[in-house]
């Protein structure tokens, strides 16, 4: 939900005027409203609001007390604007109340207000949820303080730059700093920035500080996905599911209907597909999973030739230019507006197992397991910079927000702790039990009493998004940067992008269209490039594996 921007510093009315400027920039992230708290000589905080939660009472900036009960121009309190949920809100409503905290909302933003008047940056750690989020408080000796922080893993955006005055700014997409600052960069997940103390990382699992995982039972994963998905139903809006018909999503949606069912036996649940044409191999698969679960289902088609027409749009909102990141963002981005239009504000997708179970098919060209592992956390740590930065910028852009139950903490806390040994897939001829990838997560739901997904659904191999959209999508796209890009373009790239030049044509379309709209090596250094590892070719289709379905007889289902 939303957008946010915050200034920090020596902060007049002129900085007051830009920053508001800035934030509408933003609109799309919130169009339900906008909001500006001021503090002269401290700092100016913008928002701009999709209302999910008490979408009557929740706007933003929101105070920690009554507004009108500050005086002088002063807060008294905290103040806060913020992107995201809070999924254990009342429980920390129930906990603050004894201390005097009274909340005026049913908004979950509201806590972040109190809390941080409290107990100032320490607030972080008890946050059950995902958020980018910037907030002043005055003590009561009257001085000022302020603090921005980013969830965890980064499922919502942040920037942050410094203007040539001096003034600290932080925003939730680039495009909000990039007139503003003469450095900005990506805000790191898992940190804090306070007034007085910088930068500093305040999420330090084990997995991510390079410790060996060594558990070797896999139980738990079916409950506590299951209550991954429970809280991430949290809404006060209509909400749906993002269905591939991929194991990912479909495990998703699955659990998501169970619950919603349990709560009410009437409840609709919509779910939505995508593809190039109604044979698409995501949309077939989505179709079966939508009658097995019984959902309300949509489905979306687009044509080559309307991907390649958005590509500025699509490079636009996701700020970027990795090529496998524009190539699933295009169908997500279509899906997305398709969403609005129906009325739903919140979806629920799949990101993430991939990165956690090791489910892209070069997974098995890793040499060992500690290979294995290490790939594995590296793709969970840079996650905010590929598909999590999709699945937020290509919904926001109209006004949708995706919810990643892969990714709760309790869950990851458990699935990162299991031994890579019993994660790493293998094929027949590697030296091992054939193995398929992700054989963890799909057994964890092979419960042949109580199935949850069809079986062909729960054995279907990898198919990326981008692929499983249509086969001839990746394609097209590869055929378009060859009909636009030179060949002597191509052989001066370094000289022209000195910073990550591009190895391939297609690559070369979006880096440039992504320099005629982020121009400066400052934004091209806020994008990572991401290439799959341990086989021949770079190209990040799944296809390009060795072990894509025409190799699927060399491994097994279980």
């Amino acid at each position: 939900m939303c957008g946010i921007l915050a200034v920090f510093g020596a902060v007049d009315d002129i900085v007051a005027a830009q920053a508001t400027l800035a934030a509408d920039k933003l609109a799309h992230r919130g169009p339900d409203g906008r909001g500006v708290h001021m503090q002269t000589g401290v700092g100016v905080l913008c928002h701009r609001r999709l209302a999910i939660m008490d979408p009557e009472a929740g706007y933003q900036p929101i105070y920690s007390q009554p507004v009108g009960e500050a005086g002088g121009g002063a807060l008294a309190g905290a103040v806060v604007v913020h992107n995201g949920e809070i999924y254990n809100f009342r429980a920390l409503q129930e906990e603050l109340a004894p201390r005097g905290c009274s909340f005026h909302s049913g908004s979950d933003s509201e806590v972040l207000a109190h809390l941080y008047a409290l107990v100032g940056d320490a607030c972080v750690a008890r946050l059950d949820g995902i958020f980018a989020f910037a907030a002043m408080r005055t003590h009561e000796d009257g001085s000022d303080d302020w603090m921005v922080a980013r969830d965890p893993l980064g499922i919502k955006p942040l920037y942050y730059g410094r203007d040539a005055a001096g003034h600290l700014w932080f925003a939730s997409e680039l495009k909000a700093l990039r007139d503003h600052c003469v450095w900005f960069k990506t805000f790191p997940p898992g940190h804090v920035y306070t007034r007085h103390g910088g930068l500093r990382r305040y999420y330090e699992p084990a997995w991510l500080q390079g410790a060996t995982p060594q558990r070797e039972d896999a139980s738990g994963l079916r409950e506590r996905l299951s209550a991954a998905v429970d809280k991430r139903l949290m809404s006060d809006v209509p909400l749906g599911v993002l269905l591939s018909g991929g194991l990912d999503s479909s495990l998703v949606a699955a659990l998501a209907t169970r619950l919603l069912r349990a709560r009410d036996p009437a409840a609709v649940v919509q779910s939505f597909a995508i593809g190039v044409g109604p044979d698409a191999p995501d949309l077939r698969a989505a179709r079966d999973v939508a009658a097995y679960l019984g959902t309300q289902h949509h489905e979306v088609t687009f044509s080559v030739d309307d991907g390649i027409a958005a590509l500025d749009d699509i490079i636009r909102h996701i700020e970027s230019y990795d090529i496998p990141t524009i190539r699933a963002s295009i169908p997500m981005y279509f899906l997305s507006r398709y969403i609005r239009d129906q009325g739903v504000k919140v979806v629920l997708s799949g990101e993430g197992a991939d990165e956690i179970f090791g489910g892209y098919l070069y997974f098995y060209h890793a040499k060992d397991p500690e290979a294995f592992h290490r790939e594995t956390v590296d793709r969970v740590a840079n996650l905010h910079l590929s598909d999590v930065l999709r699945a937020d910028k290509s919904t926001m852009a109209h006004g949708v927000e995706a919810r990643v139950p892969f990714l709760d903490l309790e869950f990851l806390e458990l699935a990162m702790s299991i031994a890579p040994e019993l994660k790493q897939p293998h094929a027949v001829g590697q030296g091992h039990e054939a193995r398929m990838e992700k054989w963890l997560l799909r057994a964890a739901f092979a419960e042949p009493s109580e199935p949850l997904i069809p079986a062909a659904v729960l054995w279907r191999q990898k198919e990326q998004f981008s692929d499983g959209v249509g086969y001839n999508w990746v394609d097209g796209l590869r055929a378009y940067a060859e009909s636009q890009v030179s060949e002597l373009a191509l052989a001066e790239a370094a000289e022209r992008f000195p910073h990550a030049p591009p190895a391939t044509k297609e690559a070369y379309l979006y880096r440039s269209r992504f320099e005629a709209l982020f121009p400066g090596e400052h934004a091209a250094r806020c994008v990572a490039r991401w290439v799959p590892r341990w086989q021949e070719s770079g190209d990040s289709s799944g296809r390009a594996n060795p072990f894509h379905a025409k190799h699927a007889a060399q491994r097994t289902v279980g």
